[in-house]
């Protein structure tokens, strides 16, 4: 498998994955232009594409549902709930409805979904199988046991980098929102991203995209330095490390 982060942020979330025969986008939070220049930006073609898997309903993870999964009939899956809660798609017949823990079956690649601490109506995160595991988990305000045990035997993994604690309290966002985001229901920050690798990660993990990283309370450089100096407090633990883009996606990473 491969992977890349198209984008990732308050402003939209798109994560592609693909094997030799086929692939999926977790959430497609930005516009459907964006979605096919950020693909051809990796050389990869929509129809490849066999499904769009939805993690919660807000807006940076669904913009561009509608008008992509319709230009090239591609199904959309997302929890009863999800489904219900924001408008997906005006072809009904391209919404399929799974459940939390539920396998959906695309071949040789295979999308698992779990359930996630945040503030929205079912939020999930997915697993992808294909031989090797791959976890893209992001919007989460604390590292529940299903996520410590997904973290525990994946091979890649997109997770959450948002915040560095300091650079928030000291921001200009408002006390409520501040509070909101250190919540159990809010974002992970740096320390915590680091701390949830360091402890549960197995030896195995190979690759960390550095995810949803917050233009206003962190740095590129800030998550990568925190979480890199608390990793490599673990020699067996040497993963690449890497963060994404709002702008630009990242390489094709292999799995």
């Amino acid at each position: 498998m491969k992977v890349s982060v198209l984008a990732s942020g308050s402003s939209g979330n798109c994560f592609y994955v693909e094997n030799e025969e086929s692939a999926v986008l977790i959430d497609a939070g930005i516009s459907a232009k964006q979605i096919v220049e950020r693909l051809g930006m990796i050389k990869k073609n929509p129809e490849k594409i066999k499904g769009i898997f939805i993690t919660h309903e807000h807006s940076d993870h669904i913009k561009g549902v509608d008008v992509f999964a319709r230009n090239f009939n591609i199904p959309v899956f997302a929890t009863k709930k999800t489904a219900k809660k924001c408008f997906l798609c005006s072809n009904q017949e391209l919404v399929h409805l799974i459940k939390n823990n539920e396998v959906v079956d695309l071949g040789e690649m295979k999308v698992e979904s779990f359930s996630k601490s945040h503030t929205a109506i079912d939020p999930v995160s997915y697993n992808v199988f294909n031989g090797k595991k791959v976890s893209i988990i992001t919007d989460l305000g604390y590292s529940c046991r299903n996520v410590l045990e997904n973290v525990s035997d994946s091979d890649f993994l997109c997770l959450e980098s948002n915040h560095d604690i300091r650079m928030l309290d000291d921001g200009p966002y408002p006390f409520y929102l501040k509070k909101w985001i250190k919540s159990d229901k809010g974002h992970l920050s740096n320390m915590q991203a680091g701390l949830c690798v360091l402890e549960h990660a197995s030896s195995k993990l190979k690759n960390v995209v550095l995810s949803h990283i917050s233009k206003t309370n962190n740095t590129p450089l800030l998550a990568l330095t925190t979480f890199s100096g608390l990793v490599k407090e673990r020699s067996d633990l040497t993963p690449r490390i890497c963060v994404s883009n709002r702008e630009i996606p990242t390489s094709l990473l292999k799995v």
